[in-house]
């Protein structure tokens, strides 16, 4: 009797034993890091609590999708906006992503338009997100609009290297459970800028030839008046930027006279606004034969990178071939189309320079007409 009594308690043990582990799987189940909550700060200083990782996302505004795409994961995206699906011409991480053609839309895009909640909750995101917030209540009446959490990403200030590119990398990193491609993201352009400023930062004033870059997209493209001050790729080789004589950050339309009187020892094209200097050519050759750039075969042919905001690939790639052009002994272990697609294929997965190349002529000296 005694021993069927402790047989039966030994058999009861057990089975307590099977229920509470059963119970204690149960509990780390439902506490697992998917389901947790956490906060971000985005760029605009919001506090922002989403799901620890983000499984389905939309990127909406310029240049939102395409800092999604440099973490090489399509299936991250619901849907595209409009502006993406319509076009691919200077847009590599379009051409990088070819499936998105595929995917729903999710507002028309573009700089002038807003987010579009009706089609953004029909692809139901995680997380939107969005570069149109320029403010807290614009991004706050998005967010109230859909239920979905708004995170505000941007570009800053510069074309190329600006410390809100890192940050918003970092940001989405964390909200898509990525941190660590974050970190290989925001090294890769990291190095690539150290590379620069070490290559050029000791070549005496005296010793660098002035320049200038013409035909800058500005919503839209432009002639050879179209340039910018404190330009951040003629920064990030030292460049000797005659247009910095203006004081003036950013793009500036200038007196074409201007850059008679400055006459630069070389000058850089933006391949999106060749077609519309040679046109130009054509009805005053007079000018553009007065400057010495021109009579001396040193026009040069970048790509084009301001479509939907700076494309910060081409713009590093197109840093290198300023470089090689200005300082080619500091750069003659660079072959410029080889880097860009160093770079693409760094940031996109692809390389995808000859498709550049082929829709704007690609890196080369060029001649008017």
């Amino acid at each position: 009797m005694k021993k069927r009594n402790i047989s039966l308690l030994a058999v009861v043990f057990f089975c307590l034993i099977l229920i509470l582990g059963g119970c204690s799987t149960a509990a780390k189940t439902s506490s697992d890091p998917g389901s947790e909550k956490i906060t971000v700060t985005d760029i605009l200083g919001r506090q922002v609590e989403i799901g620890a990782q983000a499984e389905r996302v939309v990127a909406v505004g310029p240049g939102a999708l395409r800092l999604l795409c440099y973490f090489n994961d399509a299936d991250l995206i619901a849907g595209v906006e409009q502006m993406d699906k319509d076009n691919s011409l200077g847009k590599p991480y379009i051409m990088a992503n070819p499936s998105f053609a595929n995917l729903s839309v999710i507002g028309q895009g573009g700089p002038n338009n807003a987010p579009d909640p009706e089609k953004i909750l029909a692809v139901q995101p995680d997380v939107i997100f969005s570069t149109y917030a320029s403010d807290k209540a614009s991004a706050d009446n998005l967010q109230s609009k859909t239920g979905i959490p708004v995170v505000a990403i941007g570009y800053g200030e510069t074309s190329a290297f600006d410390p809100a590119v890192n940050t918003s990398i970092r940001l989405i990193g964390k909200v898509i459970g990525k941190e660590q491609k974050a970190r290989e993201i925001v090294d890769y352009i990291d190095r690539c800028k150290l590379d620069l400023d070490k290559r050029t930062r000791e070549i005496p004033e005296d010793k660098k030839p002035s320049t200038y870059v013409g035909g800058l997209g500005m919503k839209g493209m432009h002639g050879i008046e179209s340039t910018q001050g404190n330009y951040s790729l003629f920064n990030a080789v030292h460049a000797k930027n005659v247009a910095d004589e203006t004081g003036r950050t950013g793009s500036i339309m200038i007196d074409k006279e201007k850059l008679l009187e400055w006459n630069p020892d070389k000058i850089f094209i933006d391949g999106g606004g060749f077609q519309m200097i040679q046109q130009d050519y054509q009805k005053n050759p007079g000018y553009y034969n007065t400057l010495s750039a021109v009579k001396n075969g040193e026009l040069y042919l970048q790509l084009p990178y301001n479509f939907y905001t700076t494309n910060i690939d081409t713009a590093i790639a197109d840093a290198y071939f300023i470089g090689k052009i200005l300082y080619p002994e500091q750069f003659k272990d660079i072959d410029p189309e080889k880097k860009a697609d160093e770079i693409y294929k760094s940031l996109l997965g692809k390389e995808l320079y000859d498709q550049m190349a082929r829709d704007f002529g690609g890196f080369k000296k060029v001649t008017l007409p």
